[in-house]
């Protein structure tokens, strides 16, 4: 049998006394009595949440090396590989054209812009100055040549240098590149006009006026026959003044005879204007 708790028993008595207390010493009593049974309570502790921590997964990734596969071969005898054979490469080198040399024999001479005397003087020449041919001219025996102390070629006599080389072995210069006039009042001679007498043929203009400084001529350039050959015959005359001149022209050529008159001033050529040209 449970014993029977004070607070208990304390309770019945006040129950069966209370119909004989007064109101306020019955709420004494039950204070009391509430006091009493609450101090006889026993705590019930409540549960305590423990966190217990998971593993945290980590993977883990492990390589495994592969094989690498490496050929081999066998050879039987028979199979002895052959040696590729070196490569020997040869560089031939073209010789480099060596041009005539040329040295001047003469005191003084001319190099020109053309391969005739007829032609305005480019340059002045004295002895021992030296150069190299470039080339010749197929209807003269002028030679093309660079000179050591110019900046420019031009023409030369051949009689009066002299050249170590073969000349044969050059090309025709075929286009003279003359120099042409930069003043524009200077123009061709106008009215060109011929007359033939016989195998005399005269060519006559009107007078192209230049300055006395400026003034160089005329320049003709003129194809003739004589003796049945095909001759080139270019011509200059001193002045302006000069308005005429007689060519010897005979029939018997294949070519047709003619040429060209041009003004001349000390710059250079101005354009040329053709002759028209009586027949034999």
């Amino acid at each position: 049998m449970k014993p029977i708790f004070p607070s208990v028993l304390l309770t019945l008595a006040l129950l069966l006394t209370a119909c004989e207390l007064t109101p306020q010493d019955q709420a004494t009593l039950t204070a009391i009595s509430l006091t009493a049974t609450a101090a006889s309570w026993t705590q019930t502790p409540l549960p305590t949440s423990t966190f217990t921590p998971t593993d945290t997964y980590t993977p883990t990734v492990t390589l495994t090396p592969t094989n690498t596969f490496t050929p081999t071969m066998s050879l039987t005898p028979s199979q002895t590989p052959t040696p590729v054979p070196s490569l020997t490469f040869t560089i031939t080198l073209s010789p480099t054209f060596d041009f005539p040399k040329v040295m001047v024999t003469a005191a003084q001479a001319h190099c020109r812009y053309g391969p005739a005397v007829a032609y305005l003087h480019a340059a002045d020449l004295y002895a021992g100055d030296t150069g190299l041919v470039w080339g010749r001219y197929n209807l003269s025996n002028w030679l093309y040549v660079k000179m050591d102390k110019l900046n420019y070629p031009c023409w030369v006599s051949p009689s009066v240098v002299q050249v170590t080389g073969d000349i044969t072995t050059l090309a025709y210069q075929q286009n003279l590149h003359l120099p042409q006039s930069s003043i524009a009042e200077y123009t061709p001679p106008k009215n060109v006009r011929s007359s033939r007498q016989g195998d005399k043929v005269t060519v006559t203009w009107n007078l192209m006026y230049m300055t006395q400084d400026d003034d160089n001529g005329y320049m003709l350039n003129v194809f003739v026959c004589q003796n049945k050959n095909y001759i080139w015959d270019p011509v200059s005359l001193p002045d302006q003044y000069h308005t005429s001149y007689t060519f010897t022209d005979q029939a018997g050529c294949s070519s047709p005879s003619g040429g060209q008159i041009a003004s001349v001033e000390k710059h250079g050529y101005t354009k040329w204007e053709d002759i028209p040209w009586p027949k034999p």
